[in-house]
């Protein structure tokens, strides 16, 4: 399963909390978007000097009344291309649910991947400093994961990880700043590190944006080291949009770059024209 959440994902977590210590990020978050966002990215992954587009992600932010305790959805659907299609097809949809305090409830994960298919299913529920999460994975035949985590400290899913960047306070920002998370995915609960470097110009496709370069440590056996796993490059305006996002594996490189976006909360100050 570990190969699955790196293709489709891991490269945000490489690129929305239920903690106490981690509410007023949240609330900052929410601040930052608005239901009708929607935003766009090339994904690449790299083997050598070959360099092949392997498909698009589409993130988008709005309300929801669906599920039980959610106010707000925020959902990632990656589609690989055609050329990726011919060995390994992906349709992924990812979707965590907030509630009117900015707080994860609630996250599922279709996974539709070279056939197979399953859904994972994570209820999140915070009492005192700890998180009880209650994950489920089913497949059309069977019930594969059926377990409850227990977490300190600032906890979340995997797509909850971008809407948490998304909540720092870029203003307050200083070189060397770090932010520990857990990140449960299954049975599994990974340890993972952001820390801030500095601002950096990001140039692509001849644009160039202003960010805010983050460095990430992913405690986990898909990347090929712990240290500096992974970087991304948020824009340095009041939306926090990932610019661009890079992480090492073990079978190369992963990078996303942002390509368009639509309703943004704020302007699009860092993109230099």
């Amino acid at each position: 399963m570990r190969k699955r959440y790196v293709i489709c994902g891991a490269a945000f977590l490489v690129l929305c909390l239920c903690c106490r210590q981690t509410a007023a990020q949240n609330r900052h978050a929410a601040a930052a978007m608005k239901h009708g966002e929607e935003a766009t990215y090339d994904v690449y992954f790299k083997w050598g000097l070959l360099m092949s587009r392997a498909g698009d992600a589409t993130f988008s932010y709005g309300s929801e009344q669906a599920v039980d305790r959610a106010t707000s959805q925020y959902r990632m659907l990656f589609k690989s291309t055609r050329f990726f299609d011919s060995f390994y097809r992906i349709r992924d949809t990812l979707s965590a649910y907030y509630n009117e305090n900015c707080e994860l409830v609630y996250s599922q994960k279709n996974t539709d991947e070279g056939g197979y298919y399953s859904i994972d299913r994570m209820t999140f529920t915070c009492g005192g400093e700890k998180t009880r999460i209650h994950s489920l994975r089913y497949t059309p035949s069977r019930v594969k994961i059926d377990t409850v985590l227990t977490v300190e400290g600032a906890v979340t899913d995997l797509l909850g990880v971008v809407y948490y960047l998304r909540g720092l306070d870029r203003t307050k920002l200083q070189s060397g700043n770090t932010y520990p998370l857990t990140v449960a995915i299954g049975r599994d609960l990974v340890k993972i590190q952001f820390t801030y470097r500095n601002q950096a110009i990001v140039e692509r496709d001849k644009v160039k944006y202003n960010t805010r370069y983050f460095i990430i440590d992913i405690y986990d056996e898909a990347f090929e080291s712990t240290k500096m796993s992974a970087e991304v490059w948020l824009g340095d305006d009041d939306n926090l949009l990932p610019v661009k996002v890079r992480g090492k594996l073990k079978i190369g490189y992963a990078e996303i770059y942002y390509r368009e976006s639509s309703n943004l909360s704020h302007p699009l100050r860092c993109r230099v024209n």
